[in-house]
């Protein structure tokens, strides 16, 4: 039982860790992208589409990234090349990406799909609670790759320090011969590649099917994800657990016939993302700690 319950909690909280992971590059660079939710959709969609055209599931996860990483560099295109303003792009981006998957998963409604197999290691995948570590899917390993990645490479590694330099301040990185334009496109196209991931996650693993408005508001927790995890990497792992047990809790509520309306069980999540924010926005020492000074504001080299 406790095992099934950390299972799925573990289940529920890599897409979250996938899509929050890849925002945190974006923001650290000074890129505000509030299109994760459409980016998710479509790498849904594209990798549940391909894997089911093919019947290669790892042709699906590629296909997912690369949807992923082409609604970010349209976004990029726009807001870094021809300077347009982000939040209203980013919301452009993800009403662009819900709309157009549910256009192209129209065909896909309700149509099987394989799923991708857990890791099994004889002899060790069966012992009680250690075990479950080492039979998860190969993308939940993915994940926690990815995060161990991100966090050395900001804090360990020259790149990631011009990373946290251009979205400190644009204008001293531009001044000391850096790129600014060319660093945000690689990390908004990084974060592009953990949307696209964390949707396939979605059509893949943990539901494996498409529906339409599958995502069900993740990328907007994702970006929750990351002011609560105030820009560090292990943080935002920790809160991505965190919201996955609140929405695994909410389904076992509901299967155990607890008398609370199932409306409200099911937008725990969201309400529980609203009061962290709450929460975390009125100590302000603490946001302001880690938060990228230039985050949301356009570069141009000739002003």
């Amino acid at each position: 039982m406790l095992e099934g319950i950390l299972l799925t909690i573990i289940t529920a909280a890599t897409p979250l860790l996938f899509a929050s992971i890849g925002e945190l590059v974006t923001e650290r660079s000074g890129v505000l992208n509030l299109g994760v939710e459409g980016m998710m959709a479509m790498g849904a969609v594209i990798g549940f589409a391909v894997a089911h055209s093919t019947g290669n599931i790892a042709l699906g996860v590629v296909g997912a990234i690369l949807a992923g990483m082409a609604m970010a560099a349209l976004f990029g295109v726009v807001t870094l090349i021809f300077v347009a303003n982000q939040v209203a792009s980013g919301l452009a981006l993800t009403l662009f990406g819900l709309g157009l998957s549910g256009l192209i998963g129209d065909a896909f409604v309700g149509v099987p799909g394989a799923g991708l197999a857990r890791v099994s290691i004889p002899g060790l995948s069966e012992l009680p609670v250690v075990g479950l570590l080492l039979r998860l899917d190969p993308l939940t390993y993915l994940a926690v790759a990815i995060t161990t990645a991100v966090s050395w490479f900001l804090f360990r590694m020259r790149g990631g320090l011009i990373l946290r330099a251009v979205g400190d301040s644009h204008v001293s990185a531009h001044a000391l011969g850096y790129s600014v334009i060319r660093v945000r496109f690689m990390a908004v196209l990084f974060g592009g590649a953990c949307s696209g991931l964390a949707g396939a996650y979605l059509s893949l693993v943990y539901t494996p099917q498409w529906t339409q408005a599958m995502t069900a508001g993740r990328g907007w927790i994702a970006l929750a994800l990351v002011v609560f995890g105030t820009w560090l990497p292990g943080r935002v792992a920790i809160g991505a657990l965190l919201f996955g047990g609140v929405s695994i809790l909410q389904l076992h509520a509901q299967a155990l016939g607890v008398g609370v309306p199932s409306q409200f069980l099911s937008a725990l999540p969201y309400l529980t993302t609203v009061i962290v924010l709450v929460i975390i926005s009125r100590n302000r020492a603490l946001v302001r700690a880690n938060t990228p000074a230039a985050l949301g504001q356009s570069f141009v080299p000739d002003r």
